[in-house]
């Protein structure tokens, strides 16, 4: 997204969250869309907002940290298609998120993902024991496929983010060139790659609990839960 979402609506997508919460019980949710739908800036706020509200009580992971390594994509001939479902360990982010459920008594570190290096950073990621709440984004969460299918079941909601596409592929061309490429290899790779990656991302939608847009952060429409 460029800039922040406006706070009220953070906040409404907040106060939604805590009222879903049982306490006692950690609650994840998890922010599914297409590259460039800005999920993630979306995330962040939201984390922001409740831990101004009651520090330390929601956390933030992003699916990127189990992007495989890029000499690992080399070997295997997937470094020109880099964010496509099969350049992550899907398996691995699978497992992470089960053990959110029943590891609450110690700390549980988890990859990110740094963009200035385009590599993927181990335990960089901690989710201590009071956190309460777990915002989980990514583009795959909801897809339909082995291993991405059991995301679904291990978040207790899951949002759709939703770009008007002309807005994501300008978002996607600027972040590009910012990361080093030319924008005409920038614009390459938004519409050949990322694309790509989106219609497989936005045919997930239909699993999700609520559509928020990414442009205003303000709920969408609701579908029925699956």
């Amino acid at each position: 997204m460029t800039g922040r979402p406006p706070g009220a609506a953070v906040a409404g997508l907040a106060s939604r969250i805590e009222a879903a919460a049982t306490p006692g019980r950690r609650f994840v949710v998890g922010i599914a869309g297409s590259p460039g739908s800005g999920k993630t800036t979306l995330a962040v706020a939201l984390v922001d907002h409740l831990n101004a509200r009651r520090q330390g009580v929601a956390a933030h992971l992003p699916m990127d940290g189990f992007h495989l390594a890029n000499d690992m994509l080399d070997r295997r001939g997937l470094r020109d298609r880099k964010g496509a479902i099969e350049t992550f360990d899907g398996w691995g982010f699978v497992a992470l998120l089960g053990r959110l459920r029943v590891e609450t008594d110690h700390t549980i570190y988890a990859p990110s993902f740094r963009r200035e290096v385009d590599e993927g950073i181990a335990g960089e990621i901690a989710i201590e024991p009071d956190v309460d709440i777990v915002v989980v984004e990514g583009n795959y969460l909801l897809v339909d496929r082995p291993p991405w299918a059991g995301v679904r079941s291990q978040l207790d909601a899951a949002w759709f983010c939703r770009t008007p596409e002309a807005d994501r592929e300008a978002r996607l061309i600027d972040r590009h060139v910012r990361h080093g490429r030319t924008r005409e290899a920038a614009t390459t790779f938004a519409r050949e790659v990322d694309g790509a990656n989106a219609l497989l991302v936005d045919a997930s939608a239909s699993r999700a609990d609520l559509v928020v847009s990414g442009v205003t952060a303000e709920p969408g429409s609701v579908v029925p839960e699956r």
